[in-house]
């Protein structure tokens, strides 16, 4: 049997656990948003005083506010490079999921700015990776929520079954993107005008082919009121192009399609901010979108900004392919 140094600073609360021979012989927190760093080392000390002999760290890895994060898991590195001893790293939702048995749930923690980091648990296992939206978001989906809100923390004394049962990870859950994105090199971005209906029906055939708008829908569509199209374009030639629809106070994107070639530069992302904006613009509550199942290009943009899947329209691209309807809160 080992003996393990659990600790976790996602949160709010710093949390020191030991861990000898199955058996937890050392547990103790301290609560403080901006204390980890003091806390801390503190809390380790009185811990090593309980078990010196450590064979192995577990550090929760958030996800989490940057700072307490890092606070937690440099202390781990550090530690276990010193001692020559292995470290690991899991998901701190995951040892607060453990306290938990429903059967569908949420979990949530303070991610700061007015939104929370989460995940959701289908009978105790996590589906998918952690993401960040705002509270009202998870509320919308009416199933139990448990985390930090409720006064319910990581418990690190799960960490070695977690570790032992879950996947592991080496680098920190921060889970949001850098805040600022370096503008696409040479692109311009500007209103789409009915000389881009061409190109950009050469553009739709090429990245949906029968699947895509036909001409007179793609004409239909522009021409509707209550309704904002950007383009983007590159030595003068369309590469891009983007629409969003207000409907009852409810933004819903047209379309987001960019040319083959051009994908992965940022261009995408710009254009998703632009309708974004254009829809707080017109003081819309929210901002929807579908997006194909399987389509690993769009759905880490999507939920990078905030979006959330709410349900599932089955053949809504055509026979066997599915539609994931998402939705992000505006305010």
């Amino acid at each position: 049997m080992s003996t393990y140094l659990l600790l976790d600073t996602s949160t709010s609360r710093t949390s020191v656990v030991i861990v000898k021979n199955g058996e937890v012989v050392f547990s103790e927190y301290s609560d403080g948003a901006l204390s980890h760093g003091e806390t801390l080392p503190k809390l380790v000390v009185a811990a090593l005083k309980v078990a010196s002999q450590i064979d192995e760290v577990i550090v929760g890895m958030g996800p989490g506010p940057f700072t307490g994060l890092r606070v937690g898991i440099s202390f781990a590195q550090s530690f276990a490079f010193a001692r020559g001893i292995k470290w690991q790293g899991v998901c701190s939702l995951d040892a607060i999921a453990s306290q938990f048995s429903d059967k569908d749930f949420l979990v949530a923690v303070d991610a700061r700015r007015k939104e929370v980091f989460y995940a959701r648990y289908t009978d105790g296992v996590r589906i998918g990776e952690p993401n960040v939206c705002q509270p009202s978001q998870l509320d919308a989906l009416q199933i139990p929520i448990y985390g930090e809100a409720l006064n319910q923390f990581p418990d690190p004394s799960a960490f070695v079954d977690i570790a032992n049962s879950n996947k592991t990870y080496s680098a920190p859950i921060y889970v949001r993107r850098p805040d600022a994105y370096p503008a696409p090199v040479g692109v311009k971005f500007r209103p789409m005008t009915q000389l881009d209906l061409v190109p950009a029906f050469a553009i739709e055939k090429a990245a949906y082919g029968k699947d895509g708008w036909s001409m007179a829908q793609l004409k239909e569509e522009y021409a509707g009121s209550d309704r904002m199209y950007v383009a983007a374009e590159f030595g003068g030639e369309l590469i891009s192009y983007a629409g969003v629809f207000n409907l009852a106070g409810v933004a819903d994107v047209l379309t987001l399609t960019v040319a083959d070639g051009h994908r992965r530069k940022g261009i995408g992302r710009e254009l998703l901010r632009r309708l974004i904006d254009w829809s707080r613009t017109q003081k819309c509550e929210a901002i929807m979108l579908e997006v194909r199942v399987g389509n690993e290009e769009a759905i880490p943009l999507y939920t990078s900004f905030g979006f959330i899947e709410i349900s599932r329209r089955k053949d809504y691209y055509g026979p066997g392919k599915t539609a994931i309807v998402m939705r992000k809160e505006l305010k």
